[in-house]
């Protein structure tokens, strides 16, 4: 961030636009002087005070409450001072340009959560947990964000990270007092079955992470095909509107086409592509182009036919592209012409669903493997919300206990193996912010709401 941290800052903590309210939030330790200079003295902490936002000539820029939270007893942990105006943004621009005269600095963005997190009064998972509970797009996401904020996510990591602090003390004991009591401290069981317990309770953290990322990431789905099978049916069914043109004619999809939409509560990106096929035509060429090209960043394909033909040549060379550098699965589309019944299979090893764009049919089923692709269980809301960065960090972890168990097992190493416990505890340390580097909070930090 370019300011400085002990600069006290003020945003706009509410909505933009006209509202019947206005929010601005002061936070640093100029507060009580500005307090003095705006409204004329420092209010009671934690008091609602009716009282009037004057400009440097004692005139009433606005008139409304004013709340103060001495620190450290405030989400900052800083003193903090909040002014709840009229919401018109003229008069909103007039306080802070006063809070500008009086020393202030506008917030940058997550400046406020990020302060939050320094001052140890957030976990860097349960400040992300802000962002997603803003960003939430469905009930679901909501509930999650907020379990993760009070904390569920971080006391499971925290936990891991108590039980990893004991057994490397356990482990380092036994490098270091080989032959204490002539006990074989390595080799006696009690460090394996320690480590495998741990092992365990990561991979649950894991299944329980993916299920709380599948609900805030959800899905990004590039649908494939040849022309005419019904690629932007699927698209319009499942957005519920008419977003592509469908015809009769081949090629009329001709550039790649995006929708945004989520199905009980799984957030989808949904990237219809030109039919693929050899064509002399440039502007169709280009896009069977780009639709190959969207494969790099799919996270699941749905390579869409005809249910009365079946998978081609050229599907199967399509698949044979792929080459599993993403899922795939088969949509067996137009089933109320073929005569087959909805139903979910395997077809050429892929996942496959047959079902009807035109009349609905069968997409309850696709719905259902969606959310199942997407590592979302049977629960209506995972245990918590959860980002790549918190898988990506929890696979380390994993991957690290597992070469210790080997390098414990197979090479009876303590040392390599206290090494490998070392890894997992900064891999796990990550999540939380007990391990983290400025770059990765500035990262995190950036996408957040002013205000925030």
């Amino acid at each position: 961030m370019s300011g400085t941290p002990g600069d006290t800052i003020a945003a706009l903590a509410s909505g933009a636009g006209r509202a019947g309210v206005a929010v601005i939030r002061v936070s640093g330790a100029a507060v009580p002087a500005i307090a003095e200079a705006l409204i004329g003295r420092l209010p009671s902490p934690r008091q609602a005070h009716l009282c009037g936002f004057v400009d440097t000539q004692g005139v009433a820029i606005d008139r409304g409450v004013a709340l103060y939270f001495p620190a450290p007893a405030s989400f900052t942990g800083e003193h903090v001072l909040e002014l709840q105006g009229h919401g018109s943004p003229v008069l909103v621009d007039m306080l802070l340009a006063r809070l500008l005269e009086l020393g202030v600095r506008l917030a940058e963005p997550g400046e406020f959560s990020r302060r939050a997190f320094l001052n140890d009064k957030l976990s860097l998972d349960q400040a992300e947990a802000i962002a997603d509970a803003i960003d939430a797009g469905s009930q679901q996401a909501a509930t999650a964000a907020m379990r993760s904020l009070e904390g569920v996510f971080s006391r499971e990591v925290n936990d891991l990270c108590d039980a990893l602090v004991d057994l490397r003390i356990y482990t380092e004991a036994a490098i270091d007092f080989p032959d204490e009591d002539d006990v074989d401290f390595l080799g006696d069981g009690q460090i394996e079955r320690r480590l495998n317990g741990i092992r365990q309770r990561v991979d649950a953290l894991t299944a329980q992470a993916r299920e709380g990322a599948g609900l805030r990431e959800g899905l990004r789905l590039v649908i494939l095909g040849q022309p005419n099978v019904g690629k932007s049916s699927l698209l319009n069914r499942l957005a519920r509107r008419d977003t592509a043109i469908v015809t009769a004619i081949a090629g009329t999809t001709r550039d790649v086409l995006h929708e945004q939409l989520a199905i009980d509560g799984l957030p989808l990106s949904l990237v219809d592509t030109a039919g693929l096929r050899e064509t002399d035509d440039p502007i169709e060429a280009e896009g069977v182009r780009r639709a190959k090209a969207e494969l790099e960043r799919a996270d699941r394909v749905l390579l869409v036919i005809d249910d009365s033909v079946g998978l081609g040549a050229s599907e199967r060379a399509l698949l044979a592209e792929i080459d599993g550098r993403c899922p795939v699965t088969i949509i067996s589309n137009k089933i109320d012409l073929s005569g087959s019944s909805p139903a979910q299979t395997i077809a050429d090893g892929h996942d496959a669903i047959r079902l009807s764009a035109t009349t609905g049919a069968g997409f309850d089923k696709l719905a259902a493997h969606l959310k199942e692709a997407a590592g979302l269980g049977q629960e209506s809301t995972p245990a918590f919300v959860a980002r790549r960065r918190h898988l990506d960090a929890l696979n380390r972890a994993q991957m690290a206990l597992n070469t210790g168990h080997e390098r414990l097992v197979i090479d009876a190493a303590g040392d390599l193996l206290a090494e490998e416990l070392r890894l997992a505890h900064a891999a796990l340390g990550e999540i939380t912010g007990a391990y983290s580097s400025d770059d990765l909070l500035g990262a995190i930090f950036s996408s957040f709401c002013i205000g925030k």
